[in-house]
């Protein structure tokens, strides 16, 4: 099988976890498979790295920046001692991670003395966490006696759009992909980085939000992976959050639609446009969890027969909030719904689930909690005239949605899942279904979003199969 395999930043943490991520690809490439590694920063380097390029920007203090660099240089020298057993490897990787983490230095100081960070410098600085991981896993590789090349996402093929912090891969990304990376498989274990690529002009870009993934996508798309797995810290796609309910179990199959609306509503293992290369080119995805390599874990694929499961899973979002806008000058005025996602759209507010009664008289939306106040001062801004007379806010509410291919032509699923919640006492205040019928979506009060969860888990069965 050609295998492209994605790990996370709690699977690459350190030096010793590196090492068992090394010995792992070996052992899939010693059973006959090609494999190839796609590659997260180091435990928190990321998030270390943008917030010392805002303080940079903000206070100008190269001490600090000093300071930082010294700190990196030595987390990620332990980590190369502790992910390879040769010495003169160590010395080989050590040597090519102080002369990128000096490059890095260079740019930082920068940002202090212009006192500015633009999205070009952010996907700049933010690619250091990967750049610098991928030579340690390919040094942890051969000391392993497996030969590998570490490639920057620029290097592998990956060749983007110029949206800086959210770019998108060009077409003739795939091909290639397939004329650098391809040759090197069955001679050795290529170590790509994850989440950035580089535009036209070859300066460094980031592919956004999952973008670790998405490069795993991308690039198995490209070289025709059997499967392309992302190992993580879970045992695969769960029915539920198991912090809500401890029963909560892992879903052995499930379908791309199915997957990407668990994605969209609340559950982190995927994120959407991560596997959207993969569903394309119909390339299954495999979730797995790094520390249990034996355990199955999820398999998404293309598309899945009807099966018994009616429904797959539950899942929550928090940190959202309701806007009311309702108004008797609503009915039979044409455009009003245009104008307000058009009003919002320009004001960078994300909707995330609308509704709207036959009446006409009255809009509920969800959107992102930090958006809610710009999002009311934008809609009361744009309807001075009267046609609206209310818009209500409420930031007490999350967002739950029962997800499954199977409810689509089921009768009744609707009413097994409203009345549950009737019998428990949880009160709906906002609904939302797609004519797809994969997802039912409500918002209820956050108080009663556990329960919601607990309630529609138990009445489909999900708890975790019994031995």
């Amino acid at each position: 099988m050609r295998l492209v395999m994605k790990f996370g930043g709690t699977s690459v943490g350190d030096g010793s976890r590196m090492k068992h991520v090394a010995e792992l690809a070996k052992q899939y490439r010693d059973n006959g498979n090609e494999v190839v590694l796609v590659t997260s920063a180091l435990s928190g380097v990321t998030d270390a790295l943008l917030e010392n390029a805002r303080k940079a920007s903000e206070t100008g203090k190269t001490s600090s920046i000093k300071e930082f660099i010294a700190d990196l240089t030595k987390q990620h020298h332990q980590a190369a001692h502790d992910a390879i057993g040769e010495n003169s490897i160590v010395e080989k990787v050590t040597k090519e991670l102080d002369s990128r983490i000096e490059e890095l230095e260079k740019a930082l100081i920068g940002i202090c003395y212009l006192g500015e960070l633009t999205v070009r410098s952010i996907d700049y600085i933010s690619s250091y966490g990967e750049r610098l991981a991928a030579p340690i896993l390919c040094g942890s590789l051969n000391s392993l006696g497996v030969k590998s090349r570490s490639f920057t996402g620029g290097e592998a093929g990956i060749i983007t759009t110029d949206e800086y912090c959210n770019a998108k891969p060009l077409e003739r990304t795939y091909s290639l992909i397939k004329e650098r990376i391809g040759p090197f498989l069955k001679n050795g274990i290529p170590v790509i980085t994850g989440f950035i690529g580089e535009n036209e002009a070859g300066v460094i870009t980031t592919l956004g939000r999952g973008g670790s993934d998405f490069s795993a996508s991308i690039i198995g798309a490209a070289l025709s992976a059997d499967e392309i797995w992302l190992w993580k810290e879970v045992h695969g796609i769960l029915t539920t959050d198991p912090k809500i309910v401890p029963e909560a179990r892992t879903i052995p199959v499930i379908s791309y639609i199915e997957a990407m609306e668990l994605s969209y509503f609340g559950a982190k293992v995927l994120h959407p446009k991560a596997i959207e290369p993969a569903i394309k080119h119909g390339i299954p995805v495999r979730v797995k969890n790094t520390f249990h390599p034996d355990f199955p874990g999820t398999i998404v694929v293309k598309d899945l027969n009807q099966s018994k499961d009616i429904v797959k899973a539950v899942t929550v979002i928090k940190n959202v909030a309701l806007i009311n806008i309702s108004g008797a000058g609503m009915v039979g005025t044409i455009g009003v719904a245009a104008r307000v996602f058009t009003t919002l759209a320009n004001s960078g507010v994300n909707i995330i689930m609308i509704s709207q009664g036959s009446s006409e008289a009255n809009i509920s939306i969800v959107v992102d909690a930090n958006h809610l106040d710009n999002a009311v001062k934008a809609i009361k801004s744009e309807f001075r005239n009267g046609t609206i007379k209310e818009v209500t806010p409420d930031r007490n509410v999350c967002v739950v949605a029962v997800v499954g291919a199977g409810m689509a032509n089921t009768p009744g699923v609707a009413g097994r899942v409203f009345g549950a919640l009737g019998k428990a006492g949880v009160n709906v205040i906002m609904i939302s279904q797609g004519s797809s019928q994969h997802n039912i979506s409500f918002a209820v009060s956050e108080g009663t979003a556990k329960k919601a969860v607990q309630v529609l888990h138990k009445e489909f069965c999900l708890e975790r199969e019994k031995p």
